[in-house]
């Protein structure tokens, strides 16, 4: 056992905070976008309180795979359809995969939203949803997110209190993050939809690892898992598009405006 003053055991303790990190950044997303979807005084609250009941909850979920993780990969259904779809599932495999089809509902929910265009004069706000509902929805997709997180940190250490402290850690970092996060995309509208897009993949990436897991194959091709750094990379990408794009519609306004003879103002 890693004692509280082992080096190593601070050393894989900064290491599983780091890797919380990394793997979190599609959970901040995904709670700063849901957020958003409360009235505006609540919605730091909700931010707080959902993230702060997914910590307990997370300790409670670390605690029972650490004593459970054979129950959690215990096959319970067969699909055997030779040709079209062939799998097994256990309970690791539905969480991923029901997870990443909520994922891509809320997404494309949102997406459609903002493509909707109102009528002239009707200036109804839309209905707001509940801080219940929203801190539920938060905590939920929470524990999705970190069931993968855990079954990794299980893979460098086997001691409760380090990764009972790297589960404290990062989820006090996403609290204090989640705020700017959310500032950001209120300052930054246009960036909602790149936001929006990144949640898809981020729902795409989790319906890959589901399949992986359930060694699923869809019409005789395996499924394959949608590596992290593929996935950072699409994000990396999207973003320079998506910066390059709206430079280009600045100058495209700028030179609209010079030919109609309006005065443009400095950069």
């Amino acid at each position: 056992m890693e004692g509280l003053f082992s080096i190593d055991a601070w050393f894989t303790l900064a290491m599983l905070v780091l890797l919380q990190a990394v793997l979190g950044f599609d959970n901040l997303l995904y709670i700063s976008i849901e957020s958003k979807r409360v009235a505006l005084d609540r919605q730091a609250f909700v931010r707080r309180a959902g993230i702060g009941l997914a910590i307990v909850l997370r300790l409670i979920l670390l605690f029972v795979v650490m004593r459970a993780i054979e129950y959690f990969q215990e096959p319970f259904a067969t699909i055997d359809w030779p040709g079209i779809v062939e799998g097994t599932f256990n309970v690791h495999t539905m969480i991923v995969l029901v997870g990443g089809a909520f994922i891509i509902y809320t997404a494309m929910k949102e997406i459609s939203h903002m493509l909707i265009i109102e009528e002239i004069g009707d200036h109804k706000a839309r209905t707001p949803r509940s801080v219940a509902s929203a801190i539920t929805w938060i905590v939920a997709m929470n524990l999705v997110f970190s069931f993968d997180s855990i079954l990794s940190a299980l893979a460098l250490t086997k001691v409760f209190w380090i990764m009972a402290a790297a589960i404290v850690i990062s989820g006090l970092m996403m609290i204090f993050l989640a705020d700017y996060v959310s500032e950001f995309l209120k300052k930054n509208r246009m960036y909602e939809v790149l936001g929006l897009f990144i949640l898809f993949i981020v729902g795409v990436m989790l319906l890959s690892e589901g399949g992986h897991l359930g060694h699923l194959h869809l019409f005789g091709y395996v499924v394959e898992p949608m590596a992290k750094s593929t996935f950072y990379f699409v994000i990396g990408v999207m973003v320079v598009i998506d910066i390059v794009q709206s430079r280009y519609q600045k100058k495209l306004r700028m030179q609209a405006d010079i030919e109609r003879g309006k005065p443009v103002e400095p950069a």
